[in-house]
């Protein structure tokens, strides 16, 4: 008798595959920034934003959601995200203090999640509209600093991307952190 399958039991699907792809524009992405490519950089950057919102919406709609793509999609975003802001600041257009922000932020939340599954507690690692307003803000920081380079804004346009995506990151990471405190607290474990 054979069993039928929904995509959920598919693994590497359509959505799957698109977030795969996202993460192997990583390195074509940062060689083009370090080499000033800064339009090939761009052009890469949105079509992995763009596989981003495809691969969340084919998952949805043909409800092929899997547990690797909960995995799998946040890591492609926090890839491209850190090599982008990394590399940024590496060829100085990004201030160092965001870097550590922005990395610090995802670094404890990293170090909870791990904790977590070490400790066997239950944690909600489905992203709040927060955490996707930071991962839209600092997308389009990422952006802004990349125009810059090519030099079609002033650096003055960057400034107001930069505080709001500070103020996000920030709370953000701050809500996170809360949400695994109180996750925690309510598990009884320790």
């Amino acid at each position: 008798m054979l069993r039928e399958s929904s995509g959920a039991d598919i693994p590497i699907n359509l959505p799957n595959s698109l977030t795969v792809l996202r993460i192997l524009l990583v390195p074509v992405f940062v060689g083009f920034l370090l080499y000033e490519y800064y339009d090939y950089a761009l052009v890469t950057l949105l079509v992995a934003a763009l596989t981003d919102g495809l691969d969340g919406a084919i998952a949805r709609i043909t409800d092929q959601r899997t547990r690797l793509g909960e995995y799998l999609d946040p890591l492609a975003d926090k890839l491209l995200l850190m090599s982008a802001i990394v590399t940024l600041s590496v060829l100085h257009f990004i201030p160092v203090w965001a870097v550590i922000l922005v990395v610090s932020r995802d670094a404890i939340l990293l170090t909870g999640t791990i904790l977590a599954n070490l400790t066997e507690i239950d944690i909600d690692i489905t992203p709040t509209w927060l955490g996707k307003g930071t991962t839209f803000a600092q997308i389009c920081y990422v952006i802004m600093v990349i125009l810059f380079a090519t030099g079609r804004v002033p650096s003055e346009s960057i400034i107001p991307f930069l505080s709001v995506m500070v103020i996000l990151t920030t709370g953000s990471g701050v809500h996170y952190l809360f949400r695994g405190i109180q996750r925690l607290n309510s598990s009884g474990k320790g």
